[in-house]
């Protein structure tokens, strides 16, 4: 257990000292500074004003641009130590495959999320000394998402690392998964259902495999709890369960996806040639 937080450590470590995660933090701060300065708290829409809209706006921005940090920036966790030899070299300490894989994970995972759950705090600090009022449930439940979010990207990149040798064919396939799950999917299954006459319950359905999806709608439903901007489709959704029961399905979901994706990742790992 000591290896595998020293090996979570060291990924920490290296990863604040990379340029990459400096940039990473600038984004997600600069965001949310970007929000005050443009006077987003002082607007209104569908009654959320204040933190409420600022939050709401941070959220929405997050789901295009958190996906795709998170895989370009881990997809060379495993393959990038494995092209400069480094893999070889910590190997030959005592330290077991388990450990350094769950330990790359944990690392990792520290990296990509902290930054974005501190730029929430930030706004939240920032509002109570103007004095605005907190929506801590709110705060609560999109730090839910976002946490799960992360973990299904994670999973999905470590996976990507382990079965892929080359750090450059890593990054387009990452980058391919991006976009398919952030337009090809919903473009392909609506031609689907116009050219075949597919049910629309079943694209539906599909549609809500896609982890973005899943927690777009979720996001939405959380200052829209009958999701009117959505159309014919919210009255399928909100008729097989209720929106408190939608939010909890779409924060179980992409986590139990993202330990799956890195549970196979570790099963790859383990059974092929290391170097």
């Amino acid at each position: 257990m000591r290896n595998l937080f020293l090996i979570a450590y060291l990924d920490l470590k290296e990863s604040i000292r990379a340029n990459w995660f400096i940039v990473y933090s600038l984004v997600f701060g600069g965001l949310i500074a970007l929000f005050f300065i443009a006077g987003i708290t002082e607007s209104q829409v569908m009654g959320f004003s204040g933190l409420s809209r600022l939050l709401l706006m941070y959220i929405q921005v997050t789901i295009v641009i958190l996906p795709i940090f998170i895989l370009i920036t881990t997809v060379r966790s495993i393959s990038g130590d494995r092209d400069s030899h480094i893999l070889e070299y910590m190997l030959s300490f005592p330290i077991s495959l388990k450990q350094y894989y769950w330990g790359k994970v944990f690392g990792r995972f520290i990296t990509v999320f902290l930054p974005v759950f501190m730029a929430m705090v930030f706004a939240i600090l920032y509002g109570m000394f103007k004095g605005a009022e907190v929506p801590l449930n709110l705060f609560f439940l999109y730090t839910g998402l976002l946490f799960a979010m992360s973990s299904a990207f994670l999973g999905i990149a470590f996976f990507i690392s382990s079965i892929v040798k080359s750090s450059e064919m890593a990054l387009g396939i990452s980058f391919f998964i991006w976009i398919f799950l952030l337009a090809f999917i919903d473009i392909a299954l609506i031609s689907l259902m116009m050219q075949q006459r597919i049910n629309a319950e079943l694209i539906i359905g599909i549609a809500m495999i896609n982890p973005m999806e899943i927690f777009r709608v979720a996001a939405i439903s959380l200052f829209d709890p009958e999701l009117t901007v959505m159309g014919p489709v919210a009255f399928y959704i909100l008729d097989m369960m209720s929106q408190k029961v939608f939010v909890f399905i779409s924060i179980v979901y992409p986590l139990l996806l993202g330990i799956l994706f890195a549970f196979l990742g570790f099963k790859i790992f383990a059974k092929k040639d290391l170097v």
